[in-house]
């Protein structure tokens, strides 16, 4: 589903069914099709306030999303788009439209929380729709952001306090845009024009004072600054003529209102050029099946009665993404091997570098499909599994010499053994015939190609398994004397422990090399390791400067609206003293 996605209509990704949520399975399984990053963009708001039509120009469409046309919510859940994205190639864009809030047919209105909480913790883009101006009531309707703290929790173990700082949930929050529409009003402050954003910022101003009205008037306000640092605001015209809002699916953009038609095609080219790939804390980019493992997590949590925890949903996705790195990278490893590896090797380094290489290589994928392998458990795993890997390569290449050898023994040697059987040796002058010959056929054996590391011992152990032969045709050859059987009997059982000795410095050549290519892998593993968390940690680095970067703007913000508050109350001040002091006073002359 990589190159091309395939969704003609959208499917529910979060059934809401009597008050329970419950991931669907066919949604799941069209995100893990999809290997590409991910940008997810969720839209929420009080049901009939026409989220589902802007959900559908950002799908390229008239129809998709239901949008009904009655005072009835008819998403349930909250349902999924995925097409490709028109302006990021090789990334996909999801689109996720929630059921209404607030609607009055539900009697409990605490899975509206749960939505809320859910949009937020799967999008990287989270759309606010609501209708008319940004006063009190749209902030009193806006309460869930003032819940979030007691929905959602960044980490598994806050501070020491019980308290998590903002900068938490700034961390992974998505980036806010507040939609309005049906808007009326003039865009314009202290008589002079402003931007939509201006607006929101003024909307959000907060007011001095510590009285419960100021408080109550203050904490969404304070919510959305604290939690969303990058914050954009659009207005949208009616649409069209009330009554016929519920034929929006079938009307062509020349038959509605040019100025709504604009807005939404501005709104749409932002969300397309500004909305980010969706990113987990560490840099790690979201495709169809983190996306899939976050759903699943953050469902199960909630069914279960526990609040969705950022950093937990990040370590399980790591746990079943850290296990699946390993088997991808030891099948790498096979399928290299496979390639590179003609068995049995002239020697046991051949086999050694061949192996180093593929092992490098598959050290490379598991960091690259790896995060937050705490304390390095799957990659010592991998290193295990690697490390039996080559013993089990080592064996069959010692097998395959084995085998090689034997054959080729019995090929050369055989017509020498059928001459002795038949008695061609057993005669006066016949032994050093019989040695001459066996040491041609040696040389015809020790030139054959690709015998691999056993050459020498087969050839050893064959020849011991007829030293019975050979001192039998030596016994019967008259033309020896007593001392010169002797002589040749101590001669074989030198050439014998000659090589015995030969045979034990290999076995401990080999065990050298072994432990060699041992601690050369040991190295790898640390190197490409070191290398890995350097580059995590300047990555957290920037993470975290961000988020200071955030915060220090935000901390300025407030200084500069108290300075600005300040400031105008003692202008306030100076003013009043100032006409006081102008005003003529009365003297009373007492006579």
């Amino acid at each position: 589903m990589d190159s091309e996605i395939h969704m003609s209509a959208p499917v529910c990704l979060i059934k809401n069914t009597e008050e329970q949520l419950l991931a669907n399975q066919e949604a799941l399984e069209i995100l893990s099709g999809i290997k590409n990053p991910l940008v997810v963009v969720a839209i929420v708001g009080l049901y009939r306030t026409g989220k589902s039509y802007l959900m559908n120009k950002l799908a390229g469409k008239n129809k998709g999303f239901s949008l009904g046309s009655t005072v009835q919510s008819h998403t349930k859940g909250i349902w999924m788009w995925c097409v490709p994205h028109p302006q990021k190639p090789s990334h996909t864009l999801v689109l996720l439209d929630t059921e209404g809030l607030g609607d009055v047919e539900k009697g409990n209105n605490q899975n509206d929380s749960w939505i809320f909480a859910l949009a937020i913790l799967l999008s990287s883009t989270f759309v606010y729709n609501s209708m008319g101006t940004i006063n009190q009531q749209a902030m009193d309707q806006l309460h869930y952001v003032t819940e979030l703290s007691d929905r959602i929790r960044a980490k598994s173990s806050p501070d020491a306090n019980g308290i998590e700082d903002s900068a938490d949930f700034v961390s992974f929050f998505p980036d806010f845009v507040w939609t309005l529409r049906d808007f009326s009003l003039e865009l314009e402050a202290d008589g002079l024009p402003i931007t939509a954003d201006e607006y929101l910022e003024i909307s959000l101003k907060l007011k001095q004072g510590n009285t419960q009205k100021d408080q109550n008037f203050n904490l969404p306000r304070l919510c959305i600054r604290k939690f969303f640092p990058k914050k954009k605001c659009f207005i949208f015209d009616r649409p069209t003529h009330r009554k016929k809002l519920g034929q929006l699916e079938t009307m062509h953009d020349d038959e509605l209102d040019p100025e709504f038609v604009q807005q939404a095609a501005v709104f749409c080219s932002y969300i397309f050029s500004n909305s980010k790939t969706k990113t987990l804390s560490g840099g790690i980019k979201v495709n169809g099946p983190r996306l899939e493992n976050l759903v699943l997590t953050y469902v199960n949590a909630i069914s279960s009665g526990d609040l969705p925890c950022m950093e937990n949903a990040v370590l399980a996705l790591a746990q079943i993404e850290n296990a699946a790195a390993v088997q991808k990278a030891i099948a790498h490893y096979d399928q290299q091997m496979n390639q590179m590896v003609k068995l049995p090797t002239e020697t046991l380094q051949e086999l050694l570098d061949l192996h180093r290489a593929c092992e490098k290589e598959a050290i490379e994928f598991f960091m690259s499909n790896s995060f937050k392998d705490i304390d390095q458990l799957f990659q010592k795993d991998l290193a295990a599994k690697l490390e039996k890997k080559r013993d089990e390569f080592c064996k069959q290449n010692l097998q395959a010499s084995t085998d090689r050898c034997s054959d080729l023994l019995k090929e050369i040697f055989g017509p020498l053994e059928d001459s002795v059987k038949q008695g061609v040796y057993s005669k006066p002058g016949g032994y050093r015939l019989f040695i001459q010959k066996t040491q041609e056929l040696k040389k015809t054996y020790l030139q054959k190609p690709r015998k691999g590391i056993q050459a020498e011992e087969v050839l050893q152990e064959y020849l011991d398994s007829k030293e019975s032969m050979t001192d039998a045709i030596l016994q019967t050859d008259q033309t020896l004397t007593e001392k010169e059987k002797e002589i040749e009997v101590e001669r074989v059982k030198a050439e014998s422990a000659q090589a015995a000795t030969k045979r034990l410095e290999e076995m401990q050549m080999k065990n050298q090399q072994i432990m060699e290519q041992k601690e050369r892998s040991y190295q790898e593993h640390v190197k490409q390791l070191t290398e890995k968390m350097e580059r995590d940690r300047i990555q957290l680095l920037e993470e975290q400067e961000r988020t200071l970067a955030l915060k220090l703007q935000e901390q300025a913000r407030l200084l500069k609206e108290g300075f600005q508050n300040e400031s105008k109350r003692l202008h306030n001040e100076i003013q009043n003293l100032q006409q006081n002091m102008a005003r003529p006073r009365r003297i009373c002359v007492i006579s």
